[in-house]
């Protein structure tokens, strides 16, 4: 006969064997249900809401203004409760996911700093989670942006990629083995803050010689604007469509003229695409990613930008020549990357709210069962279940 120990030792043994797997099952996207969920993604100037169904398709999109001015974090939830209320009126909602412009901890839960809101250790899942009765989901834009591209876009297939977002900074994102790695804190991927140069140009983070000061939005409009203060003849076309305005030039319009052929906007998109390959050679060097998916706002300049980086990225390698090359490559899925990537990975607490509420409705049942064979004596009472 099996003494008490023993039972105790297997049943622990295959406890543990059930919560791997479980815990295994419940990261994969393979093991989620199948069901629409609602992707938002915050940013300083617009906060876009959609319902996206398991295929990364999305059934309908709303978006709006970040509250001006205070941000605060009452205010901002505030809209967002209202865009997922809208779109809960059309659509059976049973998850939400966030990516906000920001560092948000490791359980997914509280973003700890976001540069463009008023948001410092503010608990946005629970607190969303209480006002819009399903599961909330908060990441970093950018994890969510990978994750999308890793599951619908240009990075299908590969199992080891690295995102990195060129907007107004730098973003980025890790994911292997069908994961995001968030490092210990959650922060990691803030690849726009390597120094790249020493005492370079003034960062807003604090320091000098940061990477997105060379290889990003705001260093396209800067060096632009530079130049056409200094009246260089070199700028003259980009000075006529502001009508001398320095202030009108923006990252769009010297898409738009790089495309049309301006020598000095081809030149600096030159410029930004080659600081573009060295950071992405010293990401090489550290992390060896089968592949680059490269995003955000700037990237909508093709290979003006990307094929630059490509040939800097060639020079710059670690080991040139005797070691296997990562892809460079534009993300597909545009400006509702990070969007789409929310909603998808919400469907990975969606399982899980499924789960509670089947077992809350079967221990229901389990005491009504109970319920009615005592008022009932004659009832043979239910055996109890464990």
């Amino acid at each position: 006969m099996s003494t008490y120990r023993d039972f105790a030792h297997r049943g622990s043994a295959r406890a543990t064997v059930l919560r791997t797997v479980g815990t295994r099952e419940r990261r994969s996207h393979l093991t989620a249900p199948r069901v629409p969920t609602v992707g938002i993604d915050i940013g300083g100037t617009k906060v876009m809401a959609g319902v996206v169904d398991a295929d990364g398709v999305i059934l309908e999109k709303i978006r709006t203004e970040t509250p001006d001015k205070s941000k605060s974090p009452k205010v901002v939830e505030d809209v967002i409760c209202e865009l997922v209320l809208d779109l809960s009126d059309r659509h059976d909602v049973h998850a939400v996911g966030i990516g906000a412009a920001g560092w948000v901890d490791a359980d997914r839960s509280t973003v700890l700093f976001a540069p463009h809101l008023a948001w410092r250790n503010e608990p946005l899942r629970d607190a969303l989670s209480a006002r819009l009765a399903v599961p909330v989901l908060v990441d970093n834009d950018a994890n969510t942006a990978a994750w999308a591209e890793w599951r619908f876009g240009a990075g299908r297939g590969e199992d080891h990629l690295v995102m990195i977002t060129l907007g107004t900074g730098i973003g980025g994102a890790i994911l292997q083995d069908g994961q995001v790695k968030r490092g210990k804190y959650g922060v990691a991927g803030e690849f726009g803050h390597m120094q790249v140069v020493p005492g370079g140009h003034r960062c807003p983070c604090g320091n000098r010689g940061c990477w997105e000061q060379y290889s990003s939005g705001n260093a396209l409009v800067r060096e632009a604007r530079e130049l056409a203060a200094a009246d260089s003849p070199v700028a003259h076309v980009l000075i006529d469509r502001v009508g001398g305005t320095i202030g009108d030039i923006t990252g769009p319009l010297i898409t738009e003229l790089a495309r049309e052929g301006d020598a000095m906007c081809v030149e600096l998109f030159q410029d930004i695409g080659q600081w573009l390959g060295v950071g992405i050679a010293n990401l090489a060097a550290a992390l060896d990613p089968s592949c680059f998916v490269v995003g955000g706002g700037v990237s909508a300049a093709d290979d003006l930008l990307i094929g630059p980086a490509r040939d800097a990225f060639r020079r710059h390698l670690t080991g040139r020549g005797y070691r296997p090359e990562a892809r460079i490559v534009k993300a597909e899925l545009g400006p509702e990357a990070g969007m789409v990537g929310a909603a998808d990975l919400a469907r990975l607490v969606a399982r899980r709210f499924r789960r509670a509420n089947r077992r809350r409705v079967e221990r229901h049942e389990r005491y009504e069962r109970y319920a009615q064979a005592l008022r009932n004596p004659g009832t043979p009472r239910p055996s109890r279940e464990v």
